[in-house]
């Protein structure tokens, strides 16, 4: 890593003022006016700035920087570690944005794609562009570990979709340790319907991140054949993330809640993040959270600082929240689907189970049945801990259901089958259903 140290000027030389005009590839886009153009003693002295800012002395510093700088910049440890650990707020990055000329964004996608693409309230197009850059580069580093050139294998192989499919966005590559990514199936700037899958214990984004991201489009088509059924909503379509964007817990800290809790926090950010890139046009927001990604999610709701229409978890091992009234879901939106032999769900291991009569969710009848809407198709019971999502359950259909808007035919079927949790809840997970696939070395 380079190190932004520089020496700084006793008296800053007087700024000079130039005319810059943006241009496009077709031509002049606009006249950005009179901007200021550092001296490179200033610039040095912004970059060392840098270091240390955060909040919006952050966002102010990195645009001051030349491109040598940035280039600097984007591959400093202090400065990724603020980028993408202790960013400056969503609303603070689309002001910031929002008043930059053309070709000042461009120079920052261009010479800082690490920092721009993590930056939660940056355009989500820009986001996937500058992600998808640092990603070529890296995998083009001869230098690079074979740790890293895997987890980055993992995240080229996650983007690849079938003709007709559609597209897949990178909108987050924290290529640092064992790496975060999430990949936005369909485009969340205009989608009624967003989302956001959170993976539990074991996911790792070289392990798991081509295939947790076909789940999630797995879920995206069962939410597009409902279509027909989906309530209205501001914007059209609609958008699912396969968020892997935290650390996930392995055997040597499996007991541990840290991990939940910056997860949560990092799942504030991006919730944030999309309902100020949408200001004025809200689209539906869903989180759908697997094993000790619920402990994450349901902290996440709770905190004050994220809301959602709807919260879906599956085999939860639970968490410190006690009812769904603690949490910022809509009224009658907390659901819980337990398998049949998963060891996971209703452990409350972590704390309360959302699945308890006293929580207040809706228990998911998961057991297969046809299709509430007469359509003929039956679908099957998940079975065991990771069958959730997989495509023909009940578990997808009803998530996806929920997830457009019409929880009301899930919970028309229930009050018809009488569905609800069945069995004795299992006092702790049984771990030695753990695969040994799981038992991988960890940063």
């Amino acid at each position: 890593m380079h190190s932004l140290g520089v020496v700084e000027a006793p008296v800053a030389p007087a700024v000079h003022s130039v005319a810059v005009v943006a241009t496009t590839a077709g031509g002049p886009a606009r006249d950005s006016g009179i901007q200021p153009v550092m001296t490179g003693v200033q610039a040095q002295a912004a970059a060392a700035d840098l270091v240390v800012a955060h909040g919006r002395a952050f966002l102010t510093d990195l645009s001051q920087l030349d491109r040598s700088e940035l280039l600097r910049a984007g591959k400093d440890a202090h400065v990724l570690a603020t980028a993408q650990d202790d960013p400056p707020t969503a609303a603070d990055v689309t002001t910031w944005w929002a008043g930059l000329a053309p070709a000042e964004r461009q120079t920052l996608e261009t010479f800082a794609p690490s920092a721009v693409g993590n930056l939660d309230g940056v355009p989500y197009d820009v986001r996937d562009r500058a992600n998808r850059a640092v990603l070529t580069i890296g995998l083009a580093d001869h230098d690079a570990t074979a740790a890293q050139t895997a987890m980055l294998g993992q995240v080229e192989r996650a983007l690849v979709h079938d003709p007709g499919a559609p597209a897949r966005s990178l909108i987050t590559l924290d290529t640092r340790g064992s790496g975060r990514a999430a990949i936005a199936i369909g485009d969340l700037a205009t989608a009624a319907d967003v989302t956001v899958v959170v993976p539990g214990m074991f996911f790792t984004v070289t392990g798991q991140m081509a295939d947790f991201t076909n789940t999630a489009n797995d879920l995206y088509s069962e939410q597009a054949t409902l279509a027909g059924v989906a309530a209205p909503g501001p914007g059209s379509g609609v958008a699912v993330v396969a968020w892997m964007g935290y650390r996930t817990p392995d055997l040597s800290n499996i007991l541990s809640l840290g991990l939940a809790k910056t997860g949560a926090a990092r799942l504030e950010r991006t919730v944030d993040g999309l309902r100020q890139l949408r200001d004025g046009e809200q689209p539906r927001v869903n989180v759908v959270a697997h094993s000790y990604g619920s402990t994450t999610a349901l902290m996440a709701l709770s905190s004050g600082r994220m809301s959602a229409d709807s919260l879906t978890v599956f085999g939860s091992p639970g968490s410190d929240v006690r009812t769904a009234a603690e949490l910022a879901v809509g009224a009658g939106q907390v659901f819980v689907g337990d398998a049949h032999s998963d060891p996971i769900a209703g452990s409350g291991y972590f704390g309360t189970d959302p699945g308890s009569a006293s929580f207040g969710s809706t228990v998911l009848d998961l057991a297969g049945s046809v299709d509430a809407q007469d359509t003929g198709d039956v679908f099957r019971r998940p079975v065991g801990h990771n069958d959730y999502l997989k495509p023909g359950t009940a578990s997808l259909h009803d998530v996806a259901l929920i997830g457009v808007g019409r929880a009301d035919i899930v919970l028309e079927q229930l009050r018809r089958d009488g569905g609800g949790r069945g069995g004795v809840p299992q006092t702790s997970p049984d771990m030695y259903l753990v695969r040994p696939q799981d038992l991988q070395q960890r940063d």
